[in-house]
């Protein structure tokens, strides 16, 4: 009795555990969380691809191991000394010398053919993206050009000793990013000094920044809310403090914070298709 009643408070804690684990993720959704074990939630279909991917390889890669651990104990056990006292002298085999060489191959098929088509998703930029977002890295912040809005804007890390209500320390930002829901972004990444790099894991991007060249990405967010990434390339003693804020929203808000950004980060006329972005207006 005492065991089946463990068994069933144990079964009752696993089932209450696995319902409240997507409403966790979800309101963890664009950031890193406590005890995280996987690779953050997504958003866009590249993510989901990225996504998808990872689990096939962990799959694939846990029955060659538990594949090649048994045969490990096989041959433990088979051809000890004790058990095989007279050693083979089999100096080859056809058949197995053939299978090790196409079942290798036909994995790497396997893995070859998503793997290409998430690289080629990822290289297909739209030619008719709604909106286009240009990225500069600075030592040690983030630029931000809308050029066909005339908007540029700096966007640089809330000190802890700044940080509001619901902002996260060394990810919150004071100009944040901000794009309408189920629309297509396209994204130009540059630097003006050194080499940076734009990722924001929930979408499933990441793109070099090179000084004096520029790099495109897109993604389409599916869902609002707000999705950080930080620089993942070294780029100085500061590298760890260039966060990215990314505030998805709908059409509406998307209209009101554009009408607002017109006049609070305008375009100086000198800035425009530089890498230099114009501070914000009082």
């Amino acid at each position: 009795m005492r065991l089946g009643r463990a068994l069933m408070t144990g079964l009752s804690a696993a089932v209450a555990w696995g319902a409240m684990m997507p409403l966790a993720l979800a309101q963890e959704l664009g950031r890193p969380y406590d005890w995280q074990m996987g690779m953050q939630g997504s958003v866009t279909s590249l993510k989901d691809g990225i996504g998808n991917f990872h689990n096939l390889l962990l799959i694939l890669i846990t029955l060659i191991t538990v594949f090649v651990m048994a045969l490990l104990l096989y041959v433990m056990v088979k051809f000890n000394s004790k058990a095989n006292p007279v050693a083979s002298k089999t100096s080859h085999n056809t058949l197995i010398e053939v299978l090790w060489t196409v079942v290798p191959i036909m994995i790497l098929v396997v893995i070859a053919v998503p793997s290409f088509k998430i690289l080629y998703d990822q290289e297909r930029i739209p030619e008719n993206a709604d909106i286009t977002l240009k990225a500069i890295g600075f030592q040690w912040y983030w630029g931000y050009e809308y050029p066909d809005e005339k908007i540029a804007f700096e966007s640089r890390m809330v000190d802890e000793k700044d940080l509001k209500q619901g902002q996260l320390r060394l990810l919150s930002v004071d100009n944040p990013v901000v794009v309408p829901v189920g629309k297509v972004i396209r994204v130009q990444a540059t630097a003006n000094d050194v080499i940076h790099a734009w990722t924001v894991p929930a979408f499933g991007v990441k793109k070099d920044a090179y000084p004096g060249r520029i790099n495109e990405m897109w993604f389409k967010a599916e869902k609002t809310g707000t999705f950080y990434g930080q620089c993942s390339e070294l780029c100085g003693t500061l590298h760890g403090y260039m966060p990215i804020q990314v505030n998805v929203v709908s059409a509406e808000d998307y209209a009101k914070w554009l009408a607002e950004a017109k006049v609070k980060f305008a375009m100086d006329d000198g800035a425009a298709g530089s890498t230099r972005v114009a501070a914000a207006k009082d």
